[in-house]
């Protein structure tokens, strides 16, 4: 139902907790549909924000600040860095604020105009968390950063996100009604119009006429599931385009593909595509964000232009190829074991937020044992 960010947000909790950080989640509006993913969690505080910017749940996010007194404050993207920076304020705290911020592309007219004065908010916070190298470089020339600008790359947990055992592979396709021999590009992404899905059905129609058994397995929903199946019909793969609907655990979907595909206009680093590469499985990606940090064209999978569908399909044709495929899946999940584990991740962040507070506490003459327990 959500995207890599909120995934994200909530593995950082998560995994501070298991340190043994005692950590809070606050959530803006009132969506609770992601809260049973937490664990170990010392709260989870809705705010019951009822419009975009609500003054009561401000005032609720700067109570309960001044009730759990943070160490550190951690805001996941710019609207809720607007909520965190202004309740800090409120609440008289010295906490480090530190921005994960996960976006490339804005999306509208409107969201370019609330840059304007979001940036400002962004030069006050103590540190801005980049995902890839090229998101980190789009948006310094675009005056966004703050007093501590940092790259940590996304990871995921390489024990849990594994090549699936050949049983359970076809056991899923079973379920589906995927044949031993169809060719499933797996797409996992919600259903909006910046994911690009409509590409992926006309490659689909494009490899089907040159006699390639493919079909895509869509894992998600969203506002563009009425255009992409009308184009399947129009161009005659109604059914050969599978859409599963939200799923909160996709790894069984991605199992049953045999390539992974993101078609995205835009990107930072996806998730999406490190969790397929940590299953084995060769990803091809639009060329965009830090997608040429982690995928080698023709050994982790390949890379095309944004929109060039011609590209696309003969990218897909190759890995049609059941060596090719095991050759490139078994290097994709090289790379993440070796750069994109969780563990690697949570490495890095525990000890930035470590440094930041340290550097807070220096600035105002107070020690902290080194061993004391944070509170995010």
């Amino acid at each position: 139902m959500h995207g890599g960010a909120e995934r994200h947000t909530i593995t950082l909790a998560n995994q501070l907790a298991e340190r043994g950080h005692e950590c809070h989640a606050a959530y803006v509006k009132n969506d609770p549909s992601q809260l049973p993913r937490f664990r170990g969690v010392a709260g989870t505080h809705c705010l019951h924000a009822a419009r975009y910017f609500d003054a009561a749940a401000l005032r609720r996010l700067a109570e309960l600040m001044t009730r759990v007194q943070p160490t550190s404050i951690v805001a996941a993207n710019q609207y809720a860095m607007l909520y965190a920076s202004l309740a800090r304020r409120m609440a008289r705290l010295r906490a480090p604020l530190t921005v994960t911020w996960h976006t490339t592309f804005l999306r509208s007219v409107k969201e370019q105009v609330q840059m304007l004065y979001y940036r400002p908010f962004f030069w006050d916070a103590d540190c801005l968390v980049s995902v890839c190298e090229a998101q980190a470089r789009r948006w310094r020339a675009r005056l966004v950063r703050s007093r501590r600008n940092e790259v940590i790359y996304n990871g995921v947990d390489t024990a849990v996100w594994k090549p699936p055992p050949e049983e359970d592979r076809r056991r899923q396709r079973v379920a589906l009604g995927l044949a031993d021999d169809d060719y499933v590009i797996g797409l996992s992404a919600v259903l909006r119009p910046e994911k690009n899905h409509l590409q992926l059905v006309d490659a689909i129609a494009a490899l089907r006429q040159r006699g390639v058994k493919a079909r895509a397995l869509m894992i998600g929903d969203g506002p563009m599931r009425g255009a992409i199946e009308a184009r399947a019909r129009e161009l005659g793969v109604g059914r050969d385009i599978l859409i599963t609907g939200f799923q909160q655990e996709v790894r069984p979907f991605m199992a049953a593909c045999d390539v992974a595909v993101l078609t995205s206009f835009a990107e930072a680093l996806s998730l999406a595509a490190i969790e397929a590469m940590a299953m084995g499985k060769p990803v091809v990606h639009s060329r965009v964000g830090g997608a040429p940090e982690i995928i080698r064209p023709g050994q982790e999978g390949f890379l095309y232009p944004v929109g060039d569908t011609a590209a696309l399909v003969g990218h897909l044709e190759t890995l049609g190829d059941p060596a090719a495929r095991a050759r490139m899946g078994a290097s994709a999940r090289e790379v993440v074991e070796a750069r994109l584990s969780e563990r690697a991740m949570m490495d890095r962040y525990e000890t930035l937020l470590a440094e930041l507070e340290a550097a807070k506490a220096d600035t105002s003459g107070v020690r902290r044992p080194a061993a004391a327990q944070a509170r995010c």
